[in-house]
């Protein structure tokens, strides 16, 4: 979905009914493209930049070790449109190689004024 649709879908109000209930992400935090990864050891998680693309919020990413490793990975979430953006959740990731898989719980909230996240 382009994002001239986007935005007409949130202002028409196409919001999933569980979302009402989730803490207003426009107060979270400002997304960062580098930081530490959820899975915690050491890991820098860096080039996260997500953004809606058929219907799904979806970013490649480096998983950077504390030994140097480079990892090359993907995420992606459901999209859900709520007032003022997109809310990035449930989202799943993969290694861009085959190996490795996992779910993040890392949410992401797209707004035309830059991502904001919630990390637990």
């Amino acid at each position: 979905m382009s994002r001239p649709l986007v935005w007409l879908a949130v202002a028409l109000g196409f919001a999933h009914p569980a979302v009402a209930q989730s803490p207003d992400p426009s107060s979270w935090l400002p997304l960062e493209r580098r930081f530490e990864s959820t899975g915690g050891g050491g890991w820098m998680i860096d080039g996260y930049d997500p953004v809606l693309a058929e219907g799904r919020c979806r970013t490649n990413f480096l998983a950077l070790g504390p030994g140097g490793e480079r990892v090359a990975n993907v995420v992606e979430w459901e999209a859900v449109p709520i007032p003022g953006g997109i809310l990035c959740r449930d989202g799943r990731w993969r290694g861009q190689d085959g190996q490795g898989a996992g779910t993040t719980p890392l949410q992401v909230f797209l707004r035309a004024d830059g991502a904001r996240f919630r990390s637990p």
